[in-house]
């Protein structure tokens, strides 16, 4: 229960079933599962796994339904613009708003609701479910030990407090240009990393050359295509040594024993921070086991410097003095590593066939001043992620002081 003193005056406090005209609940169901067909169609189904917090995602998989299907399915319950769409389990609490009038076919896990616009508007709704206080209430509800979940019922009776119209509406006009600003920070970051990746993709090939290098040099025909004439290729385990006998995994419950200030490094980076390190230099990191050898979610190579350990997931690296190891820690990042798979039942790169993978290697200088440009661009990245961040701290700020009414916009 809200505490009535705590909500300032003017201010509402009503339960969820009380200010919404209807709740669409397809928690359980999909078409499939009552034996109706998907048809061919471009209706997209909105499931559990579409709806990202504050935002739909047809990245995931996603179904498309015909128009009969829809007519069926979704019989009177059309979804509008900014009508609020939360998942009710697995995950719990993503909510986003519908983005337009098209339509859409709501799945599994899934409940819409349509607000009483006399009392509640969507937007206001939309991110007082998106705040951290409504979160944790949520939680609080929620049943489950893997996947959490939430009670139709009991969702209902949650409480929220609100403000009149003219407040809600100041409100979510703030913290909508709050999130303006995190999304356009957001997609300048795609943009600049996908500029990024063409650039490592030209430069790392020889295909594009920096001022002063190559001139007058022509191309040769390789095994790996057309290579500048002033290139090598070379196989990596001629232009480092490896380390990978000084690695040494901790378990778990061992590592709990050990908490300290120095990272603990496996396939995909850091996993934990240890009190002791096995290594204290300039060294490339490349995993060695997992499924992100083939899917590349995340980096997979990568530069760690000064005190580290290193369990047994992730090869160990240390360049020879003639190869600049920014420049091979980008090149071993944009390769293609599953004609180097040897693992089965799980992707993995050993030692044998790493010591093989050809490299493309120019001169020293001209590596340098390769890794010199896509580290500014690293660099311009970092800026933009730290505005992004410290934007994204701001809205949560406004969010605790608007939505309770500690800080009044009318």
């Amino acid at each position: 229960m809200v505490n009535d003193h705590s909500i300032p005056d003017k201010w509402n406090v009503s339960r969820i079933i009380d200010i919404v005209e209807n709740i669409i609940d397809y928690r359980g169901r999909t078409p499939l599962k009552l034996g109706m067909e998907w048809g061919k169609g471009d209706i997209p189904a909105l499931s559990a796994r579409n709806v990202k917090m504050g935002r739909i995602d047809y990245e995931e998989e996603t179904y498309y339904g015909s128009e009969d299907l829809y007519k069926r399915w979704m019989s009177n319950n059309c979804t509008k613009k900014d009508d609020i769409v939360i998942t009710t389990e697995a995950p719990l609490g993503n909510v986003a708003l519908i983005p337009d009038d098209s339509k859409y076919i709501l799945s599994q896990r899934t409940i819409l609701l349509h607000t009483i616009p006399t009392i509640v508007l969507n937007r206001y709704l939309y991110h007082y479910f998106v705040s951290k206080r409504f979160q944790n209430i949520l939680a609080k509800h929620s049943t489950g030990s893997t996947a959490k979940g939430i009670q139709r019922k009991k969702f209902e009776t949650l409480e929220i407090i609100y403000p009149p119209l003219p407040e809600q509406t100041a409100i979510a006009d703030a913290l909508s240009d709050a999130d303006d600003l995190i999304t356009s920070l957001d997609r300048l970051i795609a943009k600049k990393r996908d500029i990024k990746q063409a650039a490592m993709q030209e430069l790392l090939t020889g295909k594009k050359r920096l001022p002063g290098f190559g001139t007058g040099k022509g191309y040769q025909n390789t095994d790996l295509g057309e290579i500048p004439e002033d290139w090598k290729i070379k196989v990596l385990g001629n232009i480092v040594e490896f380390l990978d006998g000084q690695r040494r995994p901790v378990k778990d419950k061992d590592r709990a024993k050990m908490n300290g200030e120095y990272p603990y490094y496996g396939a995909s980076g850091i996993v934990d921070y240890v009190n002791d390190y096995l290594f204290d230099e300039n060294l490339i990191l490349l995993g060695e086991d997992g499924e992100n050898i083939l899917s590349r979610n995340s980096r997979l190579a990568f530069k760690v410097t000064g005190k580290v350990w290193v369990n047994n997931h992730a090869h160990v690296f240390k360049p020879h003095d003639d190869i600049n190891i920014d420049f091979l820690t980008e090149y071993l990042e944009t390769l293609d590593y599953t004609p180097y798979n040897t693992g089965t039942a799980q992707p993995k790169l050993n030692k044998k066939t790493c010591f093989d993978i050809s490299v493309l290697v120019p001169n020293y200088e001209e590596q340098t001043t390769i890794a010199n440009v896509l580290s500014d661009m690293d660099a311009n990245i970092a800026d933009l992620e730290e505005k992004r961040d410290k934007a994204r701290m701001i809205k949560e700020g406004m969010m605790q002081e608007l939505l309770t009414g500690r800080i009044r916009l009318v």
